[in-house]
């Protein structure tokens, strides 16, 4: 017996920039914010962060080219990641703000943590840390790829996760682990 004959899906339409971003946005990922640190430190909401290596530890984030933090980035050896936790949905959008102040203003409003490895800013009650070295860069189009080695990581298994998903921001409530039988 054979399955009904289904149709592709219509095909994405390389013109059409608008429906290649909804159509990204089906994909949920994490939230996090990136920073580096110097004279002037400077921090942006990021989903596009993912681990790539065990061994060396490497992450990666890409950066578009018309973000200040992709001049910034271009310019630092280190840069840090912190994994925004469920109910950081104001944190996510702080740092999203294209209009927020410039250098260490910017982390007035929520505080900031002080890296162990580097000397990038951490966002205080993150769900995980990493302090990365940066380690190489490729073009990604309308963005530069950045890998970072970990120098350092934290995890906070106690606190959930934000996600982001078709445009919207949803917190991930942390489930306690069950009791060994």
């Amino acid at each position: 017996m054979s399955s009904p004959a289904v149709s592709p899906p219509e095909r994405s339409r390389a013109g059409d920039p608008a429906r290649l971003r909804r159509t990204f946005g089906a994909f949920a990922t994490g939230v996090t914010v990136v920073t580096v640190g110097g004279d002037a430190p400077r921090g942006m909401t990021a989903n596009s962060f993912t681990s790539v290596s065990l061994a060396p530890p490497l992450v990666l984030v890409c950066v578009g080219k018309d973000a200040v933090m992709h001049r910034t980035l271009a310019h630092s050896r280190t840069f840090s990641v912190s994994v925004l936790g469920a109910g950081q949905e104001d944190v996510a959008r702080h740092f999203a703000d294209r209009s927020r102040p410039m250098g260490a203003g910017q982390f007035e409003a929520f505080g900031r943590l002080e890296g162990l490895a580097c000397d990038a800013p951490l966002v205080p009650g993150a769900a995980a840390y990493f302090e990365c070295e940066k380690w190489r860069e490729y073009d990604g189009g309308d963005h530069t790829i950045y890998l970072g080695e970990v120098l350092r990581e934290e995890d906070l298994p106690d606190r959930g996760a934000l996600l982001f998903h078709r445009g919207c921001l949803r917190g991930l409530a942390t489930r306690a682990p069950e009791a060994a039988a």
